[in-house]
């Protein structure tokens, strides 16, 4: 089909619908982004550019792709590749070549958005696609839950007296003195699977997202419980997030297989790091914040350089999904559990395996304290290893579920007189324990 044919059966959209017609001038970033988001961005962003054509991007969206074609016209009566090949008729021309055309609706506001100039209504036109759009204002979560969801994710608050857990559309907030709940942060992505504060203590970010639909990092002023914004998004759900020391630098992984560094300071994307195949469950900084670590599905856990991203060790021991990573105090070695049931300790100058213990289970992640590492597990129990000697010194057991996450408590100032730990499994409970000697404080099903 040629252009001025396509044309036509744009046109006919806009003359079927009236709405549209009467609406206010088409944004970019609200209207424009998402048909791009949905449809394009698979096949033409940063890591995947068929043709040579990008749509990350409002400036990557208007420079052309290896054919040359003007994508968007700068005279709206000039022939726009990009609106050509969505409206296009023919299955071997027409974009996406997969799936479900663009919807008539979206090619009309694509259309109507080009004949008014094609426009970019923000600050930033070099701002990556997902940002740009606003995010969304999430509905309220129920005020009773009818089931426990899993705890996928849990902190202290900085001052070690309450306790953030991952609810649905939300964050839920308990005293550790006596497991009521304190408060509740809503306006959040549907799953919670990470949370991390801020060095000052006074940022929460929030990694969460819909799972195979979309993902993102909220960044939460922990004081007043408000959404400052949105610093990163992506396609599908964010599974970890870590800050880097002495930096406003945060690493967010991602299951679309991404692993993107952001200044939360200025929202700019630092870099990109497509190292990985698959999911990228978990991500760690070493103490001085010059390595980062990754571990993902694709059984790989990968070591960079924070300044660069440049690749520095690959490790392929677990021959499984990796799920936790650690950095050891003096740089030189990596711990990393997985779907193998082991903790692997390994070198990071040669990538090879110097220890291993045996956990009986899934590894679903590893928390460094010291000089001894914590490890929930899938088979109901969390473990103590000792790096010292790399074998397991404490057993917590009593959970009815797998384990997926755990912290330990900042300082000491438990109404028990020693360091706690906090642990939260599949089934929605909250297990507290002393961190020392495995005594369990308290317990409850963390559900409003």
């Amino acid at each position: 089909m040629n252009y001025y044919l396509s044309a036509v059966v744009v046109f006919g959209c806009l003359i079927a619908s009236p709405a549209l017609a009467d609406e206010a001038t088409v944004s970019f970033r609200k209207d424009v982004a998402p048909i791009l988001l949905e449809n394009c961005l698979a096949c033409h962003g940063a890591k995947k550019a068929e043709g040579g054509y990008r749509v990350d991007s409002y400036a990557e969206l208007r420079k052309a792709g290896d054919s040359g074609e003007v994508p968007v016209a700068e005279n709206p009566d000039d022939p726009s590749e990009l609106l050509r090949r969505i409206a296009c008729e023919d299955e071997f021309e027409r974009m996406p070549p997969e799936g479900d055309p663009v919807s008539q609706e979206q090619i009309a506001v694509v259309e109507k958005w080009i004949a008014e100039g094609a426009k970019y209504d923000g600050d930033n036109p070099e701002l990556a696609l997902a940002l740009a759009i606003p995010p969304p204002t999430y509905a309220a979560p129920p005020e009773k839950y009818a089931h426990a969801v899993p705890i996928m994710a849990v902190t202290f608050s900085p001052d070690g007296k309450q306790l953030v857990a991952g609810g649905y559309h939300e964050v839920t907030i308990w005293n550790v003195e006596d497991g009521t709940l304190a408060r509740r942060i809503g306006n959040l992505g549907q799953r919670v699977f990470a949370l991390r504060f801020s060095a000052d203590g006074k940022s929460l970010a929030v990694g969460c997202g819909e799972p195979g639909k979309s993902g993102e990092v909220r960044l939460v002023d922990f004081a007043s419980g408000d959404v400052k914004g949105v610093i990163a998004r992506t396609s599908d759900v964010v599974l970890d997030v870590a800050f880097r020391p002495g930096t406003p630098e945060i690493a967010v992984a991602a299951a679309d297989s991404s692993l993107r560094i952001i200044n939360t300071a200025t929202l700019e994307e630092v870099r990109t790091i497509a190292s990985h195949a698959d999911w990228v469950n978990t991500v760690a900084w070493s103490d001085d914040g010059s390595i980062l670590v990754s571990g993902s599905r694709d059984e790989s856990a990968k070591v960079y350089k924070a300044d660069t991203g440049e690749l520095v060790a690959s490790y392929l021991g677990h021959g499984a999904a990796v799920k936790g990573v650690s950095v050891l105090a003096d740089n030189a070695q990596v711990v990393s559990v997985g779907a193998d049931n082991k903790l692997h300790r390994w070198q990071v100058a040669d990538a090879k395996k110097v220890a291993e213990v045996p956990l009986g289970s899934e590894g679903e992640d590893v928390t460094r304290v010291g000089g001894e590492l914590y490890v929930p597990c899938a088979g109901q129990r969390l473990v103590r290893i000792n790096l010292a000697d790399n074998k397991i010194t404490q057993d917590y057991k009593g959970h009815g579920d797998w384990v997926l996450t755990i912290a330990e408590q900042p300082g000491e100032v438990s109404d028990v007189g020693a360091r706690l730990l906090v642990s939260g499994s599949f089934d929605g409970e909250l297990r507290i324990w002393k961190s020392g000697d495995a005594t369990l404080v308290r317990n409850w099903i963390a559900k409003p």
